[in-house]
C-alpha cells in the first residue's frame, strides 16, 4: 500500500509540473531532426515515413550510470529483458513483440552479429555506453533496406567520434553497489572506468578508448530465503581505435578496429526443482572487429561503401549435475559484411538509392555431445536493392522499394515496401504516415547445423503495415505522436520438445502468428529549467510469440535543470505482467508461468564543477527496493546507489 502511495504521489508532482507552464518555455522542434536510418542518407526527420526514436549524446548525457541495454529498454515498443539482472545474464531483445532474430544491430552502419549465436543476435553487453554518441531505433520492418534479421526493428548505433581539436581527452571512473532487494550492502561492487583520446590534424582525424567493467555483489540465480548463493563476478575490457583521411574535398576514408571481451560467472535455472549455481561454471567471450568505410560525394549524390569483418569466440567450463565433473564447449564465428550503396539525386524532390549487400558467416562448435567444423556450417547472402525517395515541396513523401535476396540455402526471397507520409502546412507541424513492408529471416548457423539443427528448416516471413502521425503543439514546445502496428508472420521458427522421447530440435511452426499494438510518446518543454518526457506501449502477440514481453509498458521522466550546470532526474518505468517458460523438471514438460507486474523508480542528480571540464553524478535505482522478477529463476537488482566523475582534458 505504501509503494502505491508513493507512486501516486509521483504521479501527482507530473501532473502539478504539466499544469506549471510558463511563457519562457525552452522551445524544441523534434521534426527538424536529422536521420539516417531511414534511406541510410541524411533526411530531415520530417520528411521520414518510419517511426525513429533519436537517443542523442545530450540524451545519453542524462542517464549517466546506465548500461546500453537500460537505455534502449526506455524506448517506446522496445524491451531489452535482462537489463535489470546481474551483468551476466543474457539479453532479449524485443520490438514490437519480435524476438532477438528479428531485431537488426548495427555499429557506424555495418550490421553486426554473432553467427554461432542461436538467435544470431550481437550480444549488447560486448559494447559499453561511453563509447556511443548516439542511437537511432527504426521500428517496423526494415529488410528492403537492410536485409534478413531487419523484422521488427533497427537499432542503429553511432560510437563517439574525433573532436574539431588537434587533440582531446576523456575519463571517467563510476563506482556503484550491486545488490539484490535483499541484499543491503551499499560497498563497491560496481566499477566502470575508462579513457579516450580524439582529435583532427590537417587532413587526419582519429579516436581511440579503453574501457574496463568489473561487477560482483549478486548471484545470477534468485536465492530461496535463507540461502546464499555465490557470487557471479562479470569482468569486461574493451579497445577502440577509429582512424579517418579526408583525401579530397569529396572522398573520405574511414577505418575502425575494436576488441572486446567479457568474462563472468553464471548460473541457471534449469527445471523447478533445483539450480545450478557453482563457481565451476564460467563463460568467456571475446570479439575482434575492423573494417574500411569510403565515402565518395559528387555533383548528383554519394557513394558509401561499408565494409566489416567480425571474430567471435565463446567459451563455456560448466558443471555436469549429472556425472559431477566440468564440461567445456566452445562457439567461434566468422562474419564479412560488404554493403555498397549510391543515392543519385535527380533533382529536389526525386532520389534513387541503388545497393547491393554480400555477407558470409561460419561457424565452428564443439561440445560434449558433438563437434561441427566451419566448413560444415556457414552460408553465404547476396543481395540488391533500390528504393526511390520522393519529398515534394507540398508535404508529400513516398519511400519505396524493393530487395532480392539471394541465399545459398535458400534461394531467392523477395521484399518490398510502400511508405508515404504526409506533412500538413498548418499553424503547428504535423506529419501522418502509413506504411507496408514485408520481411524475411533465415534461420541461423545454430538452428540448421547443431546438434538440435534442422536443415529442412524454412525462412521466417511476415508482413507490417503501420500508420500515425507526429506532431508539435504549444509553440513547438510538445511533441506528440502515436502510431498503430499490426504484422502477420509465417514459418515461425520454435524450439520442439518431446518429454516422452526427450527429442528436441527446431521447427517451423505451422500458420500464421500475429502481434498488434500501439505506442505513444510525448515530450514536453515546460519551462526553461523543467522537461517532461514519457511514452506507453500496448503490444499484443499471439501464444507462439508470447513470451517476455508486457502488454502494457510505460516510461516517464522530469528533468529539471536549475543552472546551466547542474541536472536532476528522476525516471518512472511500469512493466506489465508478462510469461515466461520454465522447465518442470518432474512432469519433463516446459510450462508456461505469469510474471507479475513491476514498476521501477530512479533518480540522477549531475553537476559541473569545472564547467565543460569536470562533471560528477550520483544515482540511485529501484529507490523503493521493489522486489521483482525479469526471468523465472533469476535474480534482479534492489536498490543501488553509484557516484562517478568524468574529466575532459
Amino acid at each position: 500500500m505504501k509503494k502505491t502511495v508513493k507512486i501516486s504521489a509521483f504521479f501527482a508532482l507530473v501532473s502539478t509540473c504539466v499544469l506549471a507552464q510558463e511563457k519562457d518555455s525552452l522551445s524544441i522542434n523534434p521534426l527538424k531532426e536529422v536521420v539516417i536510418s531511414d534511406t541510410k542518407f541524411a533526411l530531415k526527420k520530417e520528411k521520414s515515413g518510419k517511426v525513429i526514436e533519436v537517443i542523442t549524446a545530450e540524451d545519453l548525457a542524462k542517464k549517466s550510470g546506465q548500461s546500453l541495454a537500460t537505455v534502449l529498454s526506455q524506448v517506446a515498443a522496445v524491451e531489452i529483458n535482462g537489463n535489470q539482472s546481474a551483468n551476466g545474464k543474457n539479453l532479449g531483445y524485443y520490438i514490437r513483440g519480435g524476438k532477438n532474430r528479428q531485431v537488426l544491430i548495427m555499429i557506424d552502419g555495418v550490421p553486426v552479429t554473432d553467427a554461432s549465436g542461436i538467435n544470431i543476435e550481437y550480444d549488447l553487453r560486448l559494447l559499453p555506453v561511453e563509447q556511443v554518441e548516439r542511437i537511432e531505433v527504426m521500428k517496423g520492418a526494415a529488410s528492403t533496406l537492410y536485409g534478413t534479421g531487419a523484422a521488427t526493428g533497427v537499432i542503429n548505433i553511432t560510437l563517439k567520434k574525433s573532436a574539431k581539436k588537434e587533440i582531446q581527452g576523456n575519463a571517467y571512473v563510476n563506482i556503484g553497489s550491486n545488490n539484490t532487494s535483499e541484499n543491503k550492502k551499499y560497498n563497491g561492487q560496481d566499477f566502470n572506468q575508462g579513457i579516450s583520446v580524439n582529435g583532427e590534424v590537417k587532413k587526419v582525424n582519429y579516436f581511440a578508448g579503453f574501457n574496463s567493467t568489473e561487477t560482483s555483489g549478486m548471484s545470477q540465480i534468485a536465492e530461496p530465503v535463507g540461502t546464499k548463493y555465490e557470487e557471479d563476478r562479470f569482468s569486461r575490457q574493451n579497445a577502440i581505435a577509429k582512424l579517418g583521411f579526408k583525401a579530397t574535398e569529396k572522398l573520405t576514408l574511414d577505418f575502425f578496429g575494436n576488441y572486446d571481451r567479457i568474462k563472468n560467472g553464471y548460473d541457471f535455472a534449469f527445471d523447478n526443482t533445483g539450480f545450478n549455481d557453482t563457481d565451476v561454471n564460467e563463460t568467456t567471450s571475446e570479439q575482434v572487429r575492423f573494417g574500411f568505410l569510403p565515402k565518395y560525394k559528387y555533383n548528383k549524390g554519394e557513394f558509401v561503401l561499408n565494409s566489416g569483418f567480425t571474430k567471435i569466440k565463446r567459451d563455456y567450463n560448466e558443471l555436469n549435475s549429472w556425472t559431477n565433473t566440468t564440461d567445456y564447449s566452445l562457439y567461434e564465428s566468422r562474419s564479412v559484411v560488404l554493403d555498397g550503396f549510391n543515392k543519385y539525386n535527380f533533382n529536389n524532390e526525386f532520389a534513387l538509392i541503388v545497393g547491393a549487400n554480400y555477407q558470409f558467416h561460419d561457424m565452428l562448435s564443439q561440445t560434449p555431445f558433438t563437434t561441427i567444423e566451419n566448413e560444415a556450417a556457414k552460408f553465404n547472402i547476396l543481395d540488391g536493392y533500390t528504393t526511390l525517395v520522393y519529398n515534394s515541396s507540398f508535404g508529400l513523401n513516398v519511400n519505396a522499394g524493393a530487395r532480392l535476396n539471394t541465399h545459398s540455402q535458400y534461394g531467392n526471397n523477395v521484399v518490398y515496401n510502400f511508405n508515404p507520409s504526409y506533412n500538413f502546412k498548418t499553424s503547428f507541424p504535423l506529419k501522418v504516415l502509413a506504411s507496408y513492408s514485408t520481411a524475411f529471416i533465415t534461420p541461423s548457423l545454430y538452428q540448421l547445423y547443431s546438434e538440435y539443427g534442422n536443415t529442412d528448416l524454412t525462412p521466417e516471413e511476415n508482413a507490417t503495415i503501420e500508420a500515425g502521425f507526429e506532431t508539435e503543439l504549444w509553440n513547438k514546445k510538445i511533441k506528440l505522436s502515436a502510431v498503430g502496428f499490426y504484422r502477420d508472420q509465417n514459418d515461425a521458427i520454435d524450439f520442439f520438445y518431446n518429454p516422452d522421447t526427450f527429442e528436441a530440435y527446431y521447427v517451423n511452426v505451422d500458420g500464421k502468428s500475429k502481434a498488434k499494438g500501439v505506442e505513444t510518446t510525448v515530450s514536453v518543454a515546460l519551462t526553461e529549467k523543467v522537461s517532461l518526457n514519457g511514452n506507453y506501449t500496448f503490444t499484443q502477440v499471439d501464444k507462439v510469440l508470447d513470451r517476455l514481453i508486457p502488454k502494457h509498458k510505460a516510461n516517464a521522466s522530469i528533468d529539471f535543470q536549475p543552472t546551466k550546470r547542474t541536472l536532476f532526474n528522476l525516471n518512472y518505468q511500469y512493466f506489465n505482467a508478462r510469461n515466461d517458460a520454465f522447465y518442470n523438471g518432474t512432469t519433463f514438460a516446459v510450462d508456461t508461468i505469469q510474471l507479475g507486474s513491476y514498476q521501477l523508480l530512479n533518480a540522477l542528480a549531475k553537476y559541473e564543477l569545472i564547467q565543460n571540464r569536470l562533471t560528477v553524478f550520483g544515482t540511485v535505482t529501484n529507490i523503493f527496493n521493489e522486489e521483482f522478477v525479469e526471468n523465472a529463476g533469476y535474480s534482479t537488482r534492489g536498490r543501488n546507489f553509484k557516484l562517478g566523475v568524468n574529466i575532459v582534458l
